[in-house]
């Protein structure tokens, strides 16, 4: 992180733990999934004519690394402001599970993974992918992702929050990128899925036949998850570590942009892991 200008805050590095960024910088700019408007950032006042500074912001709350709540995707479920801010913190797992263009992550990759992935675990994926983060199609039409066996495993489990380096919690052809949904019949990138049949001999409809399951199976079960991670994750993957995302309190709100960060104790003066 580069040193802030103009402020040295008192007693930074005391505490013995190691903060670890875990988000994408969010601002102008930032790539936007295929159907979203730009983020928009307006300057009402500035220094030079105010005295002050006031910005205001247009904005998709799924943008950058970002929180679904449950009424994202599942009629009749819980938005962000009801809940509980105690499913945003908690002992978390960082797992390496490469894949390339088009993987799936399997429920059996997810059992295997190591550190095991414990009941009430927060659980972060690390793909690899978060290398690709970019207005691109290499990043939001090609990314691998969980699908309906994952989703399905997560809610079994009763973790407590998922989060991927993907472009979302479903596979993207899993999405309205595939012929699902806003982007039925023929999918809101179709030379995309004419490139899926044309490298693997099969239809797209066929591998992924349903819209965004991982999403409902672990919103029904009252699993958050958080899209587009990045930062420094690569730092934290193959540990244990406390999380703490920071959602806004957004009334009805299906979703928002996060912070998320991970605490490590290299010097064991916490104890603030569990396994």
């Amino acid at each position: 992180m580069p040193k802030p200008r103009g402020y040295t805050w008192p007693g930074l590095g005391t505490t013995g733990l190691t903060f670890t960024e875990l988000s994408h910088p969010w601002g102008l700019g930032v790539p936007s999934w295929p159907y979203f408007e730009d983020v928009k950032i307006e300057r009402l006042h500035t220094m030079a004519k105010s005295g002050v500074l006031t910005q205001r912001i247009t904005t998709v709350m799924h943008s950058g690394t970002h929180i679904d709540a449950p009424a994202h995707v599942v009629e009749g479920t819980p938005f962000l402001e009801e809940v509980p801010l105690e499913c945003f913190f908690g002992t978390a797992v960082v797992v390496s599970i490469p894949k390339k263009k088009w993987e799936v992550i399997t429920a059996k990759d997810l059992e295997n993974a190591r550190p095991k992935i414990q009941k009430g675990d927060i659980v972060f994926v690390n793909t690899g992918w978060h290398h690709h983060y970019s207005d691109s199609r290499m990043y939001y039409a090609y990314s691998p992702g969980f699908y309906k066996e994952a989703g399905e495993w997560f809610a079994e489990k009763q973790v407590k929050l998922i989060g991927t380096d993907t472009q979302a919690l479903d596979h993207p052809l899993g999405t309205a990128i595939g012929p699902h949904g806003p982007g039925a019949p023929h999918g809101l990138l179709p030379e995309v899925n004419a490139e899926y049949k044309r490298v693997t001999g099969r239809d797209v409809i066929k591998d992924f036949p349903l819209w965004e399951p991982c999403h409902r199976a672990i919103l029904s079960a009252g699993i958050c998850g958080i899209e587009n991670m990045g930062g420094d994750i690569d730092k934290v993957t193959g540990k244990r570590v406390t999380v703490a995302a920071f959602p806004w309190r957004w009334v009805k709100g299906d979703g928002c942009i996060t912070r998320v960060v991970a605490m490590t104790d290299p010097k064991g003066k916490y104890r603030i892991e569990r396994g």
